[in-house]
Formats: C-alpha cells, structure tokens, sequence
C-alpha cells in the first residue's frame, strides 16, 4: 500500500491584517479522494487551506493559510510519501508587500502583487523518479490546452482536467490526461464516485511504474 499526500481547498493571501485573496475550493474533492484511498488501504496525508469539511479521521491532516505554508509542509512530507494529488487551488498571487493593520477605505485600493511559488511544481523537481505526480487544472470550459501545456511545466505524471462548474459542489466532471498528452479517461458525477474512479486510475498507474520518469 501507498502513502498518498493530498494538497486540498484554498489558500489565503493577506492584503493587509484583515483582507486577503482566496478562492472558492471547499476541499470536497480532496475529501472524497482521502476516503477513497482509505478505503483502499493506503495511508493518507492531507495539507489543507481553510476549508469547513471535515477530512476523515484516519487521514494525518496539517492545516495552512498561506500558499507559501503549503508548500513548505508539502515540502517536509514530500520524501516520506509515494505520491501526491494536488488538488489544492492555492493563490498564483500575492501582495508585494502586506500592509499592517487595515487599509482604509477612503484611500482606495490598488493591488501591487507577484506570483507565489508553484507547488506542484516545486514538488515535482524534488520528487524522487519513484514517486508520482498528479495534478488538477481547473479551466473555463474545460479547455485542455492550458491544461496540457502545465502537465509538462510542472513535469507530472496525470493531470485532472475539471471546469468552473466543480467549485464549491458535490459533484464535478473530469478528463485525465497522462505525460504524453494522451487522453486517459472521463467522468462526470459526485466528487465520490469520480474520486474512487481516479483512486483505482491513479492505482492502475503506479503499479505500471512512472514512465514520464
């Protein structure tokens, strides 16, 4: 059996000590795929932004704020797991420079910011050539090509394809694509069900070996 770390919901970016940059990720899918692989007997670690689910109790769950403490704790778990699933939709974005207290709302607001650090990526260039990458990319209309070009950026293994429709639901549909951009598979239904489809997928995978590396 595996040991499967599993980034999940969103992350935060403080603008200053009150307002921050977020998204609408709930964690369901990670959730779902944290159960599934239980059920499969794996071991599950789970790095998770603030979310209201609450992940099962048999998974070891770190809970972070910002996109940079994701990724450092991702980091620290990194060489201890066989494989990660980031299904996490951390901030691309933060503020150059955080202001103290809160900004007052008579001066208006005008956003200066860089990216943050990729964290499927990061991971991916420290990952041992045994361990396996998958990544979701959520994309308006569920266009694959921004998709297909970050599965070679970021160098993963498989990445889940999903749209805006998966936000903050209980369901999702999702298109798999491996290294070579080949078409691996579909599904559409609950986050559940599409996350015991990727589970037994994901499976079928790393007992084949990691061919991207």
């Amino acid at each position: 059996m595996s040991h499967i770390l599993i980034t999940a919901g969103p992350t935060r970016a403080y603008l200053d000590d009150v307002r921050y940059l977020t998204n609408a990720s709930s964690g369901r899918m990670a959730c779902a795929l944290a159960e599934a692989a239980l059920a499969k007997g794996h071991s599950v670690s789970i790095v998770s932004g603030p979310v209201s689910v609450q992940y099962p109790a048999e998974a070891r769950v770190t809970s972070v704020v910002t996109t940079g403490d994701m990724l450092k704790k991702s980091l620290t778990l990194l060489p201890r797991v066989d494989g990660v699933i980031a299904t996490a939709a951390p901030c691309d974005f933060e503020p150059k420079q955080r202001a103290k207290g809160k900004l007052p709302r008579q001066r208006g607001l005008v956003l200066d910011l860089k990216p943050t650090r990729d964290i499927i990526a990061t991971l991916a260039r420290q990952a041992m050539p045994s361990q396996w990458m998958i990544a979701f990319a959520l994309e308006p209309d569920g266009d694959p090509a921004r998709a297909l070009k970050k599965i070679t950026a970021k160098k993963c293994d498989l990445i889940v394809l999903n749209d805006l429709t998966s936000l903050d639901t209980t369901t999702t549909s999702v298109t798999v694509y491996d290294h070579a951009h080949a078409m691996v598979g579909q599904r559409d239904g609950t986050k559940t069900s599409v996350a015991c489809w990727l589970l037994e997928l994901i499976d079928t995978y790393a007992d084949n070996g990691n061919p991207s590396r």
